[in-house]
């Protein structure tokens, strides 16, 4: 079976009662599939009405699920988002990028998904809808491992959100891989921080992905950090026992000890560069 409905209502209830695969841009389900017949029932929802796009409102920012890597880069965004159009450049070549949405990205739920440490220091909610109820879920909370989020069978995610930050927010992103370009993470940052009128960080986000089954936030290091000079000072901070939280493997990338390392310099050059701000 392969649905493609245009309106939501129609691609919510096909979802009531059936297990389906829900395809956006494909750049991990179709090279799956190459040289056999797909292997489940899909539900394109590549032309659902009002689900592309990026736009501000009240409360924020909302992108919608049918937003591409490329459509981010594109959109007049504050530099909060910097971290996370650094991210998207990272997204394989031009045409993953016009093709992959952030939203097919979270819900695969790869450990080392770029896009998600940008979104966790973002402080990202997502929108998860229903044919009878719709719920937002902190990104931090919706991913239970690898390949497993809390994405019930009958729900749709419509909407990644972004709250508001105040124009002094800044954010950046930093990744290590094999080579420079079209690679698997190693070891990927990002870190958003938000100073006060006298330079003071009154706030902090820091993600380390491809370090957990899961892209970790290391609230010890944040403590830290909020209260400190903004300046490029920030990267002595970082210590192995702030890093305690991440898991790392040993594989044909780098072993655990290796990663270990890789992310506290990334992180302490994260902070080297926002502190030049």
């Amino acid at each position: 079976m392969y649905l493609r409905p245009t309106d939501l209502a129609e691609a919510l209830s096909a979802l009531k009662g059936r297990q389906l695969t829900i395809l956006a841009g494909g750049t991990d389900f179709y090279p799956a599939c190459v040289g056999r017949p797909l292997p489940d029932n899909v539900l394109d929802i590549s032309a659902l009405r009002g689900l592309g796009g990026v736009r501000e409102d009240a409360e924020g920012f909302r992108i919608g699920a049918l937003a591409t890597w490329s459509d981010v880069l594109a959109a007049p965004l504050p530099p909060v988002f910097d971290g996370l159009k650094l991210a998207a450049r990272e997204i394989g070549g031009r045409q993953i990028q016009n093709a992959g949405t952030l939203a097919g990205n979270l819900c695969n739920a790869s450990p080392a998904a770029d896009g998600i440490p940008a979104l966790l220091a973002l402080e990202a909610e997502v929108e998860l809808s229903a044919h009878d109820r719709a719920r937002r879920v902190p990104l931090a909370t919706f991913l239970l491992g690898s390949r497993r989020t809390v994405r019930r069978a009958d729900e749709l995610m419509t909407a990644i959100l972004v709250p508001r930050r105040v124009p002094s927010a800044r954010s950046t992103f930093h990744k290590l891989g094999a080579r420079r370009y079209l690679v698997i993470s190693i070891v990927m940052v990002a870190v958003t921080l938000e100073a006060d009128a006298d330079g003071i960080v009154a706030r902090a986000a820091i993600a380390v992905g491809a370090c957990s089954e899961v892209a970790q936030r290391l609230a010890a290091l944040e403590a830290k950090v909020v209260g400190r000079p903004l300046t490029p000072a920030l990267s002595d901070l970082p210590s192995a026992d702030d890093f305690a939280v991440l898991t790392p493997i040993s594989d044909i990338r780098g072993s655990e000890e290796y990663r270990r390392d890789a992310a506290i310099t990334l992180v302490r050059r994260a902070l080297a560069e926002l502190g030049h701000e």
